[in-house]
């Protein structure tokens, strides 16, 4: 059960994740947007998508113990942690090393999904 979670995560959260990094680099890189901005609408776009896609095919048939508000307002909070660990990276890279626009990315791929993986798994969807 937990491996198929992992891969079901990893090919659902991979098309999240690309799709939340796709609309920060067109923002900040193609419509000039500032990064931290650009990152929050990558965010919404991210959450409005992963809740349902991680609810019916990642977590399926798990989360019977609460109600779906409740799931809601959980996988909220749990993303509100990925926005905040994604700003970080955002200001770490971009901001106070000086780094290229793309350089959160890898940060924003593989550290923050996994983090947020665990939280899904053990509060939202448990």
């Amino acid at each position: 059960m937990l491996i198929g979670q992992i891969v079901r995560y990893g090919l659902v959260g991979g098309v999240v994740t690309a799709l939340q990094g796709a609309v920060y680099w067109l923002l900040s890189s193609q419509a000039g947007w500032d990064p931290q901005l650009s990152n929050v609408a990558g965010y919404l776009v991210a959450v409005a998508t992963g809740f349902l896609a991680h609810g019916a095919i990642t977590f399926r048939g798990q989360g019977a113990q609460s109600a779906a508000p409740v799931r809601l307002a959980r996988f909220v909070g749990v993303s509100l942690i990925s926005l905040a660990l994604n700003a970080f990276w955002v200001w770490l890279t971009v901001t106070a090393l000086g780094a290229p626009l793309w350089a959160p990315l890898p940060f924003m791929a593989v550290v923050t999904p996994g983090i947020v993986f665990v939280l899904n798994r053990q509060w939202v969807f448990r």
